[in-house]
């Protein structure tokens, strides 16, 4: 049984004394406390009651032996954390659920030619070999040269098979990075360093929503959305009219002043179709 936040501070409260509305600490524990005789209810009217302590000595008996918690403060600071490590919250609940914890945070990378970088202010070279991915963990330290481009990929097969996809890019320098397993962990650290960031995904309604939403939002004009040239090409013949009968927009299009989208708007309503960028992963 986890206590929430306020369940712990109003038992914080009784401990100093205070007597509590019993509409403010309905939970399973408390029951089972006034059951145990810990804690006591006091009647006051046909709708109003108090709950208070009494006994603490109990009640830090109770806490440790039922919760694993020796200290209220202690608890109700890791529920707080938003850091807080698996090992501290076993010391602080005997819990390693005590809330949800990401073991792993941070994103995948990929390259098909050597990116320097920096990582906690060493050299770095990212370098996968073929049919592997680099993990970057320790993102908040973790810089690429201010040349590279930084480009997002939506789909994982395309993520995977970057190799196929070289010409795309022969222009800029580029760190590819994956859009899944999905988090604010890659925002956050795009927000952080200067280099630009090109949004490679599906031409379709959907994928100018993750772009408008999820990236360009927060970045603003570090962020553009790639528009191959062969792109009408590829939309008439290889586009798929379920994409577009399928999918809404979900942004405001007069506020959108960036060529490219504005661009693959117009074809979008021209050829009535949606093209999915595994096509260029083939």
């Amino acid at each position: 049984m986890m206590l929430s936040i306020s369940i712990a501070e109003n038992l914080i409260a009784m401990q100093n004394g205070e007597k509590i509305p019993f509409s403010k600490v309905k939970h399973e524990t408390i029951y089972a406390m006034i059951d145990n005789g810990i804690l006591r209810k006091q009647i006051l009217g046909r709708s109003k009651a108090l709950v208070y302590l009494t006994n603490k000595n109990k009640l830090d008996a109770y806490l440790q032996n039922h919760l694993g918690i020796e200290s209220l403060e202690k608890y109700i600071e890791g529920l707080k954390r938003a850091d807080l490590t698996r090992g501290e919250a076993v010391d602080i609940s005997s819990n390693s659920k005590l809330k949800s914890i990401r073991t792993f945070k941070g994103f995948l990378v990929n390259c098909f030619q050597p990116v320097e970088c920096k990582l906690n202010g060493k050299p770095l070279t990212i370098q996968p070999s073929e049919g592997t991915f680099t993990f970057v963990y320790d993102f908040e330290n973790f810089f690429p040269t201010d040349n590279i481009v930084i480009v997002g990929i939506e789909n994982p097969s395309n993520f995977r098979h970057i190799q196929k996809q070289r010409k795309l890019f022969n222009n800029i320098q580029p760190l590819f990075v994956s859009r899944y397993p999905q988090s604010k962990d890659l925002i956050k650290w795009l927000q952080t360093i200067p280099n630009n960031y090109l949004h490679f995904g599906d031409f379709d309604f959907a994928g100018l929503n993750i772009y408008i939403n999820e990236f360009k939002k927060h970045l603003h004009d570090k962020a553009s959305f790639y528009l191959p040239t062969n792109i009408e090409e590829k939309l008439s013949t290889k586009g798929n009219r379920d994409n577009y009968n399928n999918q809404t927009i979900q942004f405001d299009r007069t506020e959108i002043k960036e060529e490219n989208v504005l661009t693959l708007l117009k074809l979008i309503e021209k050829y009535k179709k949606g093209l999915e960028q595994e096509i260029f992963a083939k």
